[in-house]
């Protein structure tokens, strides 16, 4: 397991630092948004194997930041209010580490669980979990994210639902309609055999005080006619989940999918009204009776199939409370904003699938020795959030804070 550098240093610690172990100042931005609990990202202004310690400025105090430090990148939490139009100030020194403490990647039974302190974030399945007794051993699965807990407990996913969607498995995103060598070929309804999506083997792991996840690779798998297999596509999740904010109500979490053709002739994922992207199947108590389902045009699961969305909310009410989710779309994505596939009221007793299918309305031509990637961030959060929350956090997402390096 990869480990961090984890920093929460007293500040008369931070005091006694000479001017000659300063790294860098920064200045952080706002901009024209008001902040609130901001994630900040920046590039480390130098290669070091040394734990490093940050330090916000404010007028003669000297306050300690948590960071996370990972791939040449720094990360923290732009903690409390920033208002638009202001700016903070940051010291980058070199230091000692401490142990990581907050936000934890475990592994155990099989699966990557992810913590904050005791608090399950989201379990990420990498062993192979059976079908349900009496189910064709075909729906035994890998390489899907459930459970997918609000920060008040609530479950928010659901799998192997019923005999007529045992493929539905919590967050997962295979392809439906493709061309591969010749073939149209099925990743997502596997019980055509044509095609499943399997764990590779290698996966990655990260734990700290910002934030917490996984860099998982997984293996998009062609059914050939003879019954062999042959890969159609790597692909690698980089999940990172950040600390609950709001008194402990909310939670973002961060979804990167990664993929390439694994062939010389490359693949064609063709035009088609679902698959993947982000797929989500949720949890049963989620019906059109006890959810609602709001998109950022204002549209509802009604009228939302078919259409584009920078985002989606998903709300609804269970036995253990209420709660809900927040899917955002970055705006890079291929054929960005994404069309939706919103299950009808009347599917399933009212329960719900909802996909972020960006091949929806036009075919996407994979390349070999190409790199191609989707991006999502998710909102959790107990009880409700209005649309302007949502469009908020949106805006937040794809106009971060501007980091300004003054050293």
């Amino acid at each position: 397991m990869k480990k961090f550098h984890l920093l929460l240093l007293p500040a008369i610690f931070l005091c006694t630092l000479t001017q000659a172990q300063v790294m860098a100042r920064f200045s952080v931005k706002a901009g024209t948004l008001d902040r609130h609990n901001s994630i900040v990202y920046t590039t480390l202004p130098e290669a070091t194997n040394e734990p490093v310690v940050l330090t916000e400025i404010k007028g003669d105090k000297r306050i300690p930041v948590a960071v996370n430090e990972q791939g040449g990148q720094l990360c923290w939490i732009l903690e409390g209010a920033t208002p638009a139009g202001t700016e903070r100030k940051f010291e980058l020194s070199k230091g000692p580490s401490r142990p990581d403490t907050l936000m934890k990647a475990v592994q155990q039974d099989g699966q990557l669980l992810l913590e904050q302190g005791s608090a399950p974030i989201l379990r990420y399945n990498f062993n192979t979990v059976p079908a349900p007794a009496g189910a064709d051993t075909l729906y035994n699965r890998n390489a899907f994210i459930h459970p997918l807990w609000a920060p008040n407990g609530v479950v928010l996913t659901n799998i192997f639902p019923n005999a007529g969607h045992m493929h539905h498995m919590g967050i997962w995103n295979p392809w439906t309609h493709t061309l591969f060598e010749g073939r149209e070929t099925d990743f997502w309804n596997i019980q055509k055999k044509e095609g499943k999506v399997r764990f590779a083997g290698k996966m990655e792991t990260f734990s700290g005080n910002v934030w917490c996840g996984f860099s998982a690779h997984q293996d998009h798998i062609a059914i050939l006619k003879d019954g062999t297999e042959k890969t159609a596509i790597h692909e690698t999740w980089l999940i990172q989940a950040y600390p609950a904010t709001s008194n402990g109500t909310q939670r973002l979490w961060d979804f990167t999918s990664t993929f390439s053709p694994a062939t010389p002739n490359g693949i064609t994922l063709l035009q088609y009204r679902y698959g993947g992207g982000f797929g989500l199947r949720t949890t049963a108590d989620f019906t059109d009776k006890t959810s609602q389902v709001l998109t950022s045009e204002g549209l509802t699961r009604n009228n939302a199939d078919s259409t584009r969305a920078r985002w989606v909310k998903i709300s609804g009410t269970t036995p253990k409370g209420k709660a809900g989710m927040l899917i955002m779309n970055y705006p890079d994505n291929f054929d960005s904003p994404e069309p939706l596939r919103v299950w009808p009221e009347n599917m399933e007793g009212g329960e719900l699938m909802f996909n972020y299918t960006p091949t929806r309305m036009k075919p996407w031509q994979l390349y070999p020795g190409a790199r191609y990637q989707l991006k999502y961030r998710v909102l959790v959060y107990n009880d409700d959030i209005s649309a302007a929350d949502a469009e908020a956090a949106w805006q937040e997402y794809v106009h971060p804070p501007e980091v300004i390096k003054l050293q």
